[in-house]
């Protein structure tokens, strides 16, 4: 059973802009047991950055203990809390990348924001202290050994389990217009009939004729729904292919996104799942049984393809709050994304079916949470 955390952050800055460093701690969310404790001295910055660095490393420490788990994060910077929850908007340039690296650590869903007054994050805020004392002596700052540190920093009073998120149906209407992704597969390639593996690193294959036709009939059904306001692509032949036919017919442009491309599939590239299962039997075994594993000869896991996935979600939501948005991506990002959406563990990949030109929709929340509305819909391919 996933771990439920409480990360308590703070960050803090002797002259705003000044030497500034951070603290987190990260608390078993049923005891109140301290599990973890971060803090850097990170130079001349800002309040806010130091709060957000600070926010990051008590993620970070989280995921680094269970990356299944949920965690209510709890801050005395309002700021930080309504704008990662949604509420405010994030204007300065400085922010805005280190909210989407805060966001990416774990899936939506899975993180609570609560702001809480100073004086109950006195852990964090000592920590950040003790690493600004650190650099003004030209040091960095050292863990002390965690038991030690329990027992100064256990929580004083019992703490309320994070409250269970919100199904996207039953979000409040003050939540305002979600933002919605049409997720399209690609058409079928050469390969696609042959069930061969087909990631980012193998012959990059076109669309055959018939991928064609299927592009183009998913460009007739997303025209007659009338809602997709922009398009976002993989940079790949066929996704590329089928993005550029169905934008055509939309009257939109083509963005790129490099998060959306396929997981390389290393030695398989190229083989079906029996030649893979004879030629690499111990690989293949250990890639079904773990979101960690890579194939042969690959960099890349599902664990690895997860957070690039999750980096692209969240930049395309920043750029098009409020809108519709055709994503035309592979079998792998595509199926993440679902999964994500849905708060589903890992091995639930290889319980979807996706067809070749299949759509999926996603509506996404100004709270963070997520509605799966549609799952492989090929009707327009009968």
């Amino acid at each position: 059973m996933a771990a439920r955390f409480i990360v308590e952050a703070d960050g803090g800055s002797r002259g705003n802009p000044g030497p500034a460093g951070y603290g987190a701690v990260v608390r078993d969310a049923d005891t109140g047991q301290l599990v973890a404790e971060a803090a850097e001295f990170i130079g001349h910055a800002t309040n806010n950055v130091a709060e957000y660095r600070g926010l990051i490393a008590g993620l970070k420490a989280a995921r680094a203990l269970d990356p299944d788990a949920s965690v209510d994060v709890r801050m005395d910077s309002k700021l930080v809390v309504e704008q990662m929850s949604g509420r405010w908007k994030i204007k300065h340039p400085d922010m805005q990348p280190l909210a989407a690296e805060a966001r990416a650590v774990f899936p939506r869903g899975r993180v609570g924001y609560t702001w809480i007054p100073r004086e109950k994050n006195k852990d964090a805020d000592k920590l950040a202290n003790e690493a600004m004392d650190a650099g003004r002596d030209g040091r960095q700052w050292e863990p002390r050994p965690l038991a030690e540190a329990g027992a100064a920093a256990t929580a004083e009073e019992p703490l309320p389990k994070p409250p269970a998120p919100k199904a996207g149906w039953a979000a409040p209407a003050d939540l305002g217009t979600p933002t919605t992704f049409v997720l399209l597969r690609h058409g079928e390639t050469p390969l696609t009939p042959e069930k061969r593996f087909s990631g980012s690193g193998g012959t990059d294959p076109e669309l055959s004729d018939k991928g064609r036709w299927q592009a183009e009939r998913a460009a007739e059904a997303l025209a007659a729904r009338g809602s997709v306001q922009a398009v976002v692509a993989s940079p790949m032949c066929r996704t590329r292919q089928t993005a550029e036919i169905v934008a055509a017919r939309l009257g939109l442009e083509v963005r790129y996104e490099e998060g959306l491309r396929e997981v390389d599939f290393g030695d398989w590239e190229g083989l079906t799942f029996a030649e893979v299962q004879e030629r690499y039997p111990d690989d293949l075994s250990a890639w079904l049984g773990s979101a960690k594993a890579k194939p042969t000869g690959s960099a890349e896991s599902f664990t690895t393809l997860t957070h690039r996935a999750g980096v692209a979600r969240d930049k395309i939501l920043a750029r098009y709050a409020g809108k519709t948005v055709l994503v035309v991506s592979h079998v792998s990002p595509i199926k993440t994304l679902v999964r994500l959406a849905l708060g589903a563990p890992p091995d639930s990949m290889y319980r979807m079916e996706l067809s070749a030109a299949s759509i999926c929709a996603v509506q996404y929340y100004a709270d963070g949470n997520a509605s799966l509305r549609l799952l492989n819909d090929s009707s327009h391919l009968r």
